[in-house]
């Protein structure tokens, strides 16, 4: 507490936007490839936002989304603009629904991320599912088949999903061949005194 208001007094109220908090997360034995993933994605503001919304719907069963969401609310919902918040009840989830995780070993922040969009994105499909069927169980006519094999795009995809297009050519008869991918991340090579923005060019 007094480290955090020596840190507001240092850096000025004024670099502290209106309703924007700065925690930082505490390190659970090399967690720190999750903690840095968790707060690029707390800082993406349309990815937060949809996370504090499931936070306010009805009461779920817990999962790793529902541990996300607690922790972005104890964030967002702090008195103080900066502290320290421990994501345990998030780590031990995540320890518990993956073992490559469940250990105490340095991990690949990039592997993390792949892994919590596509399991937020599953969570979210699974649910709508369910909606889906209980639906049809009401009203009826529905083609079962043709719903099963839709696949339902959410707000994950939303924010996060591009598409690669990969182009072949041929050496001899130099015929060009294409191929999209959908993507929810991508790697760039950074080099050294560049931006980000010139990497992706």
């Amino acid at each position: 507490g007094t480290n955090a208001s020596a840190l507001e007094k240092d850096i000025g109220p004024e670099q502290f936007p209106i309703n924007e908090h700065y925690f930082g997360l505490v390190n659970f034995g090399n967690t720190c490839y999750c903690n840095s993933v968790l707060q690029a994605l707390y800082f993406c503001r349309p990815f937060r936002e949809n996370v504090l919304s499931y936070k306010a719907q009805q009461k779920k069963k817990e999962n790793l989304l529902t541990c996300l969401a607690d922790l972005f609310h104890s964030i967002a919902t702090q008195k103080k603009k900066v502290g320290v918040i421990p994501p345990k009840k998030f780590i031990s989830r995540l320890r518990k629904e993956n073992d490559l995780f469940d250990n105490y070993m340095q991990q690949d922040a990039h592997e993390f991320l792949n892994y919590l969009l596509n399991t937020i994105a599953d969570i979210l499909q699974e649910e709508k599912k369910q909606e889906k069927q209980n639906g049809k169980l009401k009203n009826g006519n529905m083609n079962e088949a043709e719903e099963n094999n839709k696949q339902e795009l959410t707000w994950v995809h939303e924010i996060f999903q591009g598409t690669l297009t990969n182009e072949t050519r041929c050496l001899n008869c130099e015929t060009v061949s294409s191929k999209d991918e959908d993507f929810l991340d991508l790697s760039v090579d950074v080099e050294q005194n560049t931006s980000i923005t010139h990497c992706l060019r």
